[in-house]
C-alpha cells in the first residue's frame, strides 16, 4: 500500500486544488493537538458520492456541535467533493472531507483560529478482505466503553471520538480478531469500532442497538429502510452482551464496512443467513443503481 502522505494527485484544499504532497499544515495546529476536527467519510460507486448531501449535512451539524464555524457553504463542499473525484478520476472509492482548527492560537481555548477545510479522494476497495465478508469477520469484545453520552459530543463524527475505537481495533487484531465490538457506559452493545451493528433472530426479525450514545450512520439508516421495504421487522432496542448467544445472525454496517457478516463475537457464533446476503445485494443494488 502506497503511504498516504506519498501519494500523487490533487487535494481540495481551502478553495484550491493544490498538489497532494503539498496539502500541508502546521505540527503546531489546534485540531492535532486539541482534536478540534471534523470529518465525514463518503464512498463512490461508478463515479457517483452515494449520499453525498446527507454525509455534507452531518459534516456541519458535527461542526456546529464542536463550535465550529464552516467558511463554506453546503453547497460549495457538495461541489468540492464531485470536483475532487472528477479530477483524481475516481470510479470506485472513498472521499475523506474535513474541517479544523489552525495553528492561531495553541491552548485549550481556540477562539481566534482559521477553520481550514479540505477534500481528498482515493481509489478504495473493500475495507475488510472479500474473503472475511464472504465467511464472516471475527469480532472480540472490547475492554473500553463509549462514555457516557452527557460526556461527549457523541452524535458528531469528530476525530477525538475514534482514539478508543483505535485503541480498540488494534486489541482485536494482536488477538487474531478483524475486529471488536464496542459497549456503552451502561454494559449494552454499541457498536464496532467503525460501523454500526445488527442481529437477526430465529423469527427472521433485526435487533440493533438504540445510536444514543453514538453515532446514527448514514448506512445503517439506509439498511433499515430496504429491511423495512421487505417485510423485516426492526427492534431498535437496548441489547445486553448474554443475549448474543441467542441471536443466530450478526453484520455491520457503515460507508466503509458496506453490509458486513459477522461469523462469531467472542465465544458467540453466527451463520452468514440469506436474510444478510439479500440486505447486502439489495444495498449494493443501490448504491450502484442496479
Amino acid at each position: 500500500m502506497i503511504p498516504y502522505d506519498k501519494r500523487s494527485g490533487k487535494i481540495w484544499y481551502n478553495k484550491e486544488l493544490v498538489d497532494w504532497a503539498d496539502a500541508k499544515i502546521h505540527i503546531l495546529n489546534h485540531g492535532l493537538h486539541y482534536a478540534s476536527c471534523v470529518f465525514e467519510g463518503e464512498r463512490v460507486y461508478d463515479g457517483s458520492i452515494f449520499k453525498l448531501e446527507e454525509h455534507t449535512t452531518r459534516l456541519f451539524y458535527s461542526a456546529k456541535r464542536m463550535g465550529i464555524t464552516m467558511p463554506y457553504s453546503e453547497t460549495e463542499i457538495n461541489d468540492a467533493c464531485n470536483k475532487i473525484i472528477s479530477v483524481q478520476n475516481i470510479k470506485d472509492g472513498y472521499v475523506r472531507p474535513m474541517a479544523w482548527r489552525g495553528s492561531e492560537m495553541m491552548a485549550i481555548s481556540a477562539q481566534q483560529t482559521k477553520i481550514h477545510v479540505a477534500v481528498a479522494t482515493w481509489d478504495w476497495g473493500s475495507y475488510f478482505d472479500p474473503k472475511l465478508k464472504v465467511n464472516g469477520i471475527k469480532l472480540n469484545i472490547s475492554n473500553w466503553r463509549k462514555p457516557a453520552p452527557n460526556t461527549i459530543p457523541w452524535d458528531t463524527k469528530a476525530s477525538g471520538l475514534y482514539m478508543i475505537n483505535t485503541l480498540s481495533k488494534h486489541e482485536a487484531e494482536q488477538q487474531g480478531y478483524t475486529d471488536s465490538l464496542m459497549l456503552d457506559h451502561e454494559g449494552n452493545v454499541a457498536e464496532a469500532t467503525g460501523a454500526n451493528v445488527f442481529f437477526k433472530d430465529k423469527n427472521g426479525e433485526i435487533h440493533t442497538p438504540i445510536p444514543d450514545c453514538f453515532l446514527d450512520g448514514i448506512t445503517r439508516r439506509t439498511v433499515i429502510e430496504i429491511a423495512k421495504s421487505k417485510g423485516i421487522k426492526i427492534n431498535e432496542r437496548k441489547i445486553k452482551p448474554e443475549e448474543l448467544k441467542n441471536f443466530v445472525g450478526c453484520f455491520l454496517t457503515g460507508s466503509a464496512a458496506e453490509v458486513t457478516p459477522v461469523s462469531c463475537i467472542a465465544d458467540n457464533q453466527f451463520k452468514v443467513c440469506e436474510t444478510i446476503i439479500d440486505l447486502n445485494e439489495s444495498y449494493q443494488a443501490l448504491v450502484r443503481k442496479k
